[in-house]
């Protein structure tokens, strides 16, 4: 399973990701214990992930670009002030994708998403 990253306005900070199969915990991964969370460092170029084999099933990838290395979403009120991704390019509306709008199925083949990061801020 394997991610590339677009759209970064910066090359600051790095970038949260979290694969995750639980639709209740999607896209916060603190709440599910099988999430799949990495951390990359950004340099120049292209971000790549990869998380590795998983199990065939149905899953969802959240990303975060945590510009100033804080390890979270930076807010101002409730507005992001730093850039996000969902798989599948899901729509953001009045919040995060639902899981099921985000979510992808892995089988026995190889999954590469690209993701681009959104910025509101």
């Amino acid at each position: 399973m394997t991610v590339t990253v677009t759209g970064l306005r910066s090359q600051s900070g790095q970038v949260l990701a979290c694969l995750s199969p639980h639709p209740k915990a999607f896209p916060d991964c603190s709440r599910d214990a099988s999430a799949r969370r990495m951390v990359v460092p950004l340099d120049a170029g292209t971000v790549h992930i990869d998380f590795g084999p998983v199990p065939a099933g149905a899953y969802a990838i959240a990303l975060i670009h945590d510009e100033n290395g804080n390890n979270r979403m930076d807010k101002a009120a409730i507005m992001p002030r730093e850039g996000f991704g969902f798989s599948r390019d899901a729509p953001v509306r009045f919040g995060p994708p639902s899981f099921r709008r985000a979510a992808f199925d892995v089988t026995n083949k190889p999954v590469h998403q690209t993701i681009r990061m959104r910025y509101i801020l």
